[in-house]
């Protein structure tokens, strides 16, 4: 394939175009390319939902972005895995299904987007989901996106953890994705019969079978073709061979918060001071183009444990034994879950109008796991777990740009973590209430020691430096191609539609004016659907 023509071409088959692909050729009038840079989805620790451990650090699927150096985290840079593989993300994420607050998308139309407020979303969250617990005002069902609510099947401590958040004044909330976020309970995750459910699984490989879609793998898009400001296509590598393909209607590119705004910047779109020092010719004056990074920062503490954990069961080889054939025999078994069982919403002020901080239990600990590394099947050797926070909505905001015209090479990151004073005192309001959990009665008893950050550690001034010393990303980068009306600081208008450039939108977490209030795939998805909505509309 040297040169050929679609209707549309997506770029990206991760968490959006995997629904952009589905959705664009289900009524057979559209022929549709998809580009992507990675490989088949089609490998056992990619399907086993806590493969995610191996998966982490897998160059074969993870693009494995680094940040630059971090002020606000004492200099550390911050290691960012993206999938590289059909799915994307969700190939490699734990699998967590949060939608947000429905404040988070009034928001959103606040800020100038009309049609993105929560009423206007839900029916997209609603159309994408098959709800194992059925559908209601709230939730959806019959959709491809399997939603299993895995409260039946996880480890015993979360009980434990449930009654400490009921101790400490959390109320129990059996459906984050309900009538309200606020509360502790357990994670729904993207998974069926103790396989995961990626994107690619849900929306791709279902619609692989119709004639008007094509999918191109190791395929790296190095550029858009325009001519003036339009787009006609788009320009990949593929097996060393460059190639052309053509757009008759559109050009989208669904690559994600890093590989998008790095997409648009080769191919002239961005701010003339990033692309003219690197002999790049400047097509169209966007400044917005890489900036507004928003993501999610966590700290965990780290506890050793008078109960068993899944320490217990996963560090001894026999235990790895059984969890195999616990896996193999009838998918059940530690393997079969993420190790993020337990959660929750809180407000860490009672005058807050809503949740602020987002909790996160695991019954396992890795602290000696080796550097570099994340094997949750080789946890540490005693009885551990760990009980973490991160602010919602954080009020820092960072920026990417591409270092060389040569696609290949990546850009360079600068999250700006904890650079609001904001920021820093929602860190160490979070760290509090986890000393509040840890001295409830449930687990003043289940608490043998505090490993991390230990007990030592008690002023404001030392959690500060606690966090800027141990605390690290979320995995949730958002916001480089940010929606809004303004040109000059915008990226896309309230279609998605790159301002200033005709037939090319951006649909993936890039375009995110405002970080939601959790884990992002499901805002992806549900952006992607949306999106999907509003391209077959503009096509009549």
């Amino acid at each position: 394939m040297t040169d050929m023509t679609f209707d549309y071409i997506i770029v990206g088959a991760g968490s959006a175009g995997c629904v952009l692909a589905n959705r664009l050729t289900a009524s057979g009038r559209h022929r549709v390319l998809v580009l992507e840079a990675g490989g088949s989805d089609r490998r056992f620790w990619i399907q086993v939902p806590i493969g995610y451990g191996r998966t982490f650090y897998d160059r074969r699927v993870n693009w494995m972005y680094e940040t630059e150096p971090e002020p606000g985290l004492a200099g550390r840079t911050s290691y960012w895995p993206r999938g590289k593989v059909l799915g994307g993300s969700s190939s490699i994420n734990a699998m967590v299904y949060i939608r947000g607050q429905r404040e988070d998308y009034d928001d959103w139309e606040a800020l100038g987007n009309p049609g993105w407020g929560w009423t206007d979303v839900l029916p997209y969250f609603k159309k994408s989901e098959d709800n194992g617990r059925g559908g209601d005002a709230h939730r959806g069902s019959g959709g491809p996106l399997h939603i299993e609510d895995v409260a039946h099947k996880v480890h015993p401590l979360c009980e434990d953890y449930l009654r400490a958040c009921a101790e400490a004044g959390i109320a129990f909330n059996p459906d984050f994705n309900g009538a309200a976020q606020d509360g502790a309970g357990h994670y729904q995750v993207t998974m069926r019969s103790g396989r995961r459910m990626s994107a690619a699984s849900a929306f791709l490989h279902p619609a692989r079978r119709r004639s008007n879609l094509r999918l191109e793998t190791g395929a790296l898009a190095t550029k858009v073709l325009l001519e003036g400001n339009r787009i006609t296509g788009v320009a990949f590598v593929q097996k060393g061979r460059r190639k052309t393909a053509h757009a008759k209607l559109e050009v989208i590119l669904a690559a994600g918060s890093i590989n998008s705004p790095q997409l648009l910047q080769l191919s002239g779109i961005g701010a003339g001071s990033v692309l003219q020092p690197l002999g790049i010719d400047v097509h169209l004056e966007a400044p917005g183009v890489g900036l507004n990074l928003q993501d999610h920062l966590g700290v965990d503490h780290v506890y050793r444990s008078r109960k068993r954990t899944l320490n217990n069961d996963l560090h001894p080889w026999w235990g790895k034994l059984w969890a195999g054939v616990q896996y193999l025999g009838w998918r059940g078994g530690p393997l079969s879950l993420s190790v993020n069982q337990g959660g929750g919403f809180i407000r860490t002020r009672p005058e807050l109008e809503r949740a602020n901080m987002q909790l996160y239990f695991s019954p396992v600990s890795f602290l000696k796991a080796p550097p570099k590394t994340r094997p949750l099947m080789n946890p540490d050797p005693d009885a551990g777990f760990l009980v973490g926070i991160s602010p919602c909505r954080p009020t820092s905001r960072g920026h990417l740009h591409i270092m060389s015209p040569d696609p290949t090479v990546p850009p360079r990151i600068y999250p700006n973590y904890l650079s609001t004073e904001h920021d820093v005192a929602e860190m160490i309001e979070g760290s509090r209430f986890l000393r509040r959990l840890a001295a409830t009665p449930t687990f003043s008893i289940l608490i043998k020691e505090e490993l991390q950050p230990g007990l030592q550690v008690e002023t404001d001034e030392d959690l500060a430096d606690d966090i800027r010393q141990r605390s690290g990303t979320v995995y949730h980068p958002s916001g480089t191609c940010a929606m809004g009306p303004d040109p000059k600081r915008h990226v896309v208008d309230s279609r998605l539609r790159v301002h200033g450039m005709e037939r090319l939108r951006v649909v993936d977490a890039s375009i995110f004016p405002a970080l939601t209030s959790g884990n992002t795939n499901a805002p992806v998805i549900m952006v992607a659907e949306k999106g999907a909505d509003m391209i077959l509309r503009d096509a009549v």
